[in-house]
């Protein structure tokens, strides 16, 4: 494909933004009816409180829930500034992949599968659990999409990007599973759910094996400096159940952006300190 001209470029830019406010409105939806069993299609968008529907041009993204102050126009009931935020951050990913990504196979893909990790995240802060919609139905979309995609796991041929699709997905889902098994030996409790344990087995099929080390460390982290925070503010102690799921969310997207580049950079660092110490003084 030609180079776009900036005008193209500002164009696509602006199209990718509002697809993901788009989709960002269907999450909020999915957020909110998946964990409570209910149908994404019947009955149409309705105000949670009166039950009224929401008219089109009140379900407009981000601008919908300025106008109305986030308040249902029929009975006045608080929105959740929640959409706001689903809506906005949707796009703003959508829009940040295409920059960094541009024409290939993975802005796209990689848009599913910031969807699924953005609604995985927002169920699992609300209900402390991951539905199954996203952590099997990621298993599944990462073997199909590597098979029908091969450069998304770096490969050329299907058989290639299957072998490394399906090890990451043995090694992210084994090495939470053996986590959690050890958690319940030595706390005599639960130290990871299972739907932690299938997200990572996903985040490998569908981003491979380096991803699941990426995020492992990355979601590792954010989750002690939460945790940590939480409890010197006195939020939570040492028995209260945090969503890791977000953290696994968060280091699945990271490694989307830029996360091969960190490696690499990190690798080329260690390589110079290792040269470095062999050095004679």
């Amino acid at each position: 494909m030609m180079p776009l001209t900036p005008a193209g470029e500002a164009v696509w830019t602006l199209f990718i933004f509002l697809a993901g406010l788009c989709l960002g409105s269907f999450l909020n939806v999915c957020i909110w009816r998946i964990p409570r069993e209910e149908s994404l299609v019947w009955p149409g968008s309705h105000c949670p409180a009166c039950r009224h529907p929401i008219a089109p041009w009140d379900n407009i993204p981000l601008l919908s829930w300025l106008v109305l102050a986030g308040r249902c126009r029929h009975c006045r009931a608080p929105i959740s500034f929640r959409y706001f935020v689903v809506e906005l951050l949707t796009g703003a990913l959508f829009t940040g992949l295409w920059l960094v990504h541009g024409w290939t196979i993975q802005t796209p893909v990689y848009c599913l599968y910031t969807g699924a990790l953005l609604l995985g995240t927002f169920v699992d802060l609300d209900h402390l659990i991951l539905p199954d919609r996203v952590t099997l139905g990621g298993m599944a979309a990462g073997l199909v999409l590597s098979a029908a995609f091969p450069t998304l796991q770096g490969q050329a041929d299907v058989l290639s990007a299957l072998r490394e699709s399906v090890l990451g997905l043995v090694v992210g889902y084994g090495i939470l599973w053996l986590v959690a098994v050890v958690g319940r030996l030595v706390l005599r409790r639960d130290a990871m759910g299972l739907g932690d344990v299938k997200l990572l087995g996903a985040i490998g099929a569908c981003l491979g094996w380096p991803a699941v080390l990426f995020t492992i460390f990355v979601s590792s982290l954010t989750g002690t400096l939460l945790g940590l925070g939480l409890i010197a503010a006195r939020r939570k102690d040492l028995q209260s159940k945090i969503p890791y799921g977000p953290h696994l969310a968060l280091g699945a997207t990271l490694w989307m952006f830029c996360g091969p580049v960190c490696v690499d950079w990190y690798l080329s660092l260690a390589s110079a300190a290792g040269r470095a110490a062999t050095l004679p003084p």
